[in-house]
């Protein structure tokens, strides 16, 4: 049996890389090597590659278990439950439809629940992105789909929109916790979601991480500061001998779950603010500082 590449070589990525890196790899990739587009002998196996990289790399419970056990985590037969597509229910039957091999599901299993591909909603999606018509796959006729462009401050706390497709007017009601690409389906159409970022928070998942400046008295000598949350303000007691860098987790801070309960945390890296300029007065304190440390 031939030895199986490495699915972070395979997506062209560093071990540690994160989900946007990971998302937007594997979009290249499977671009690359689609069948309809590359017509190398080898490409429609590179492109099965690509998408079981991506799909066990893209799930974190499946990632971490790879980053521990490798390929035999998931062969059939290796002690671990299932395949890297493994966990489905219900039985697959494969199916071909001209360069394409598919798995068709039944016993009402969802085959790509709780899979994220690169930011599309399944593998149909991908192909209709890439070749701008409706998948050999697809047996009904691709819904109408409209995008929404939100503030991030409404992504994390909800908001409803009112517009006009087709002349006629629509409220759109976006839940707490959406993000870039949650898809709200209506009887007719899709409405996709595009998030604006914020020049203060950043998002990765449900966790929200702000980088926060403190001046380095402050973080030598401890103190309270005002942490941004999505909240409001929220005073942050600063350990004396605060390191650059250091974090800080605010428990239930982040961003709710869509559709579920609890929400995410917000971490603050803490970034220590060295003057540029200092008085004479300043300079000398601090060499007596400097000359007191070093007589122990």
């Amino acid at each position: 049996m031939p030895t199986k590449r490495d699915y972070y070589d395979i997506l062209g990525v560093p071990n540690h890389a994160g989900k946007e890196e990971l998302k937007k790899a594997y979009r290249k990739k499977a671009l690359e090597f689609h069948p309809d587009r590359n017509k190398a002998s080898d490409a429609e196996e590179k492109f099965k590659e690509v998408n079981e990289a991506y799909e066990v790399l893209s799930n974190p419970q499946k990632r971490q278990t790879y980053d521990q056990f490798g390929h035999a985590a998931f062969e059939q037969g290796g002690g671990f439950p299932g395949g890297p597509f493994g966990g489905f229910g219900g039985q697959g039957q494969t199916q071909r439809a001209g360069p394409f091999s598919y798995t068709y599901y039944s016993g009402g299993g969802n085959p790509f629940q709780g899979f994220d591909f690169g930011g599309f909603s399944d593998p149909f999606e991908i192909f209709e992105s890439f070749f701008g018509g409706a998948s050999p796959f697809r047996r009904e006729q691709p819904r109408p789909r409209y995008g929404l462009t939100i503030d991030f401050m409404e992504s994390v706390k909800g908001t409803q929109k009112t517009v006009r497709i087709d002349g006629k007017q629509h409220t759109i009601k976006v839940p707490p916790g959406a993000d870039d690409g949650t898809r709200i389906r209506f009887k007719d159409f899709d409405v996709s979601i595009d998030v604006k970022p914020d020049s203060t928070f950043r998002r990765e998942g449900v966790d929200l991480v702000v980088n926060h400046e403190i001046p380095f008295t402050l973080a030598t000598l401890g103190g309270t500061t005002e942490i941004p949350t999505v909240d409001g303000k929220l005073s942050l007691k600063i350990r004396p001998g605060t390191q650059p860098g250091s974090m800080v987790r605010l428990r239930d801070k982040g961003v709710p779950h869509l559709n579920g309960r609890g929400r995410g945390d917000q971490y603050v890296r803490l970034v220590v603010k060295v003057p540029e300029k200092l008085t004479n007065q300043q300079k000398q304190i601090l060499q007596n500082f400097q000359s007191a440390a070093e007589q122990g």
